[in-house]
């Protein structure tokens, strides 16, 4: 087998054509978009490479087939929280059923890392945001992937395993019908908020993102970046990620709590993506953009996926939740603009954020896993990812 540098278009070319070759007999599959894929590893688009760098392989056998591909990256901005050693990350993992192949791959990124200062790898995650191509699936395969999800064939698990990757933690979606009735408790608390003076719950008008914008960071900065597990964002940060969401946002599904028109809550949603992308087989030229209006205008996305979920710490455990979700309720249950809503992935670290999604009547849909590989155990001992600290108001 021969493994090769991608540094090239033509080598680019095939990264993104293993995972289309390792996927072609499953008919959930979705592709991804070639440009979002190739984004990843372009300076001049993607902000990790501020603080981190990135190498990827691909893997072809003896009669040149390709037969694996991998990335590996280093970020500073990684968190590694409850260790006291560097690690990296590998991702964008694809492999034909063999662990020789996988041998080759995952030892080309670990001796990368190695090579710049790194003791263990996280993966396969992405070289960037949580909200994208985080996690290796091992359950949920039944389903079609929602947009940003990864996907894999099933013994990619036996793959990583076999190699001596532990699992760091796993990754839980939640889903539910749109039309699924709330427990009782949610219009209980809502009527208690809605008799209050100065509670108040919305969603985002577009034409006024900027102010949008600015609540999102607010929200975020408190109720997440706190945790060690995000940085802070600022209010431009957003309003890039606003822009480029605008296309396809739908502001009926964007929601905000205020109390005394300061936000205090937030619930962030989309259309699912993957109902338009898997038309257009990882393109997305003029046709596609025009074919994608076309099909939003005529409502064929039936699915909205959670993007982020918030609460200034002073004001959870309060039912403030409650109150703007039932209140979104009340509006796009009747509707029936959608039919199912995935939400977005929390770890089995964040127990809170899980009940969250329980208390909703939500099931769940699928299990991704992080996994953690410690480079040399003699010096290392692998220990799960540490549960979230609630009682510093994480």
């Amino acid at each position: 087998m021969h493994l090769i540098e991608v540094n090239n278009a033509s080598t680019a070319k095939d990264f993104i054509k293993v995972n289309v070759l390792m996927n072609k007999n499953n008919p959930q599959y979705i592709r991804p978009m070639d440009s979002e894929v190739n984004d990843v590893f372009d300076p001049a688009k993607n902000k990790a490479f501020k603080y981190g760098e990135a190498k990827r392989w691909i893997l072809k056998d003896d009669g040149n087939n390709l037969v694996g591909r991998i990335a590996a990256f280093t970020n500073s901005k990684y968190v590694n929280k409850g260790t006291d050693y560097l690690t990296g990350c590998f991702g964008f993992f694809d492999c034909v059923d063999n662990d020789s192949a996988a041998k080759i791959l995952l030892n080309a990124a670990q001796e990368w890392l190695k090579s710049k200062g790194m003791e263990a790898m996280d993966g396969p995650v992405n070289f960037g945001d949580r909200d994208k191509w985080w996690g290796l699936m091992v359950e949920g395969f039944e389903n079609a992937p929602i947009y940003g999800m990864a996907y894999n064939p099933p013994y990619y698990e036996k793959l990583l395993e076999n190699y001596g990757c532990k699992n760091y933690y796993n990754q839980y979606y939640y889903a539910m019908g749109v039309k699924d009735k709330l427990p009782d408790r949610f219009p209980e608390r809502h009527a208690k908020f809605k008799s209050k003076p100065g509670y108040a719950a919305r969603h985002i008008k577009i034409k006024n993102l900027e102010k949008h914008a600015e609540e999102f960071a607010i929200v975020y900065n408190a109720a997440w970046a706190q945790h060690g597990e995000a940085k802070e964002i600022t209010a431009k940060e957003v309003m890039k990620l606003f822009n480029k969401m605008k296309a396809v946002m739908d502001e009926r599904l964007i929601w905000f709590a205020y109390y005394k028109e300061e936000p205090i809550a937030m619930w962030i949603n989309i259309p699912d993506l993957n109902e338009y992308f898997k038309h257009f087989n990882g393109k997305l030229g003029l046709i596609e953009k025009l074919r994608l209006l076309w099909m939003k205008k005529n409502h064929a996305c039936r699915i909205f996926t959670g993007v982020a979920f918030g609460i200034v710490p002073k004001f959870q455990a309060l039912g403030i939740d409650s109150f703007m979700i039932y209140e979104a309720s009340l509006l796009i249950q009747p509707a029936g603009w959608y039919d199912r809503y995935e939400m977005g992935w929390s770890g089995d670290w964040n127990p809170k954020m899980i009940n969250i999604y329980k208390s909703l009547g939500a099931t769940q849909s699928r299990r991704m896993v992080t996994y953690r590989y410690i480079f040399d155990e003699t010096k290392h001992h692998f220990e799960r990812h540490p549960q979230l600290d609630y009682k510093q108001g994480q």
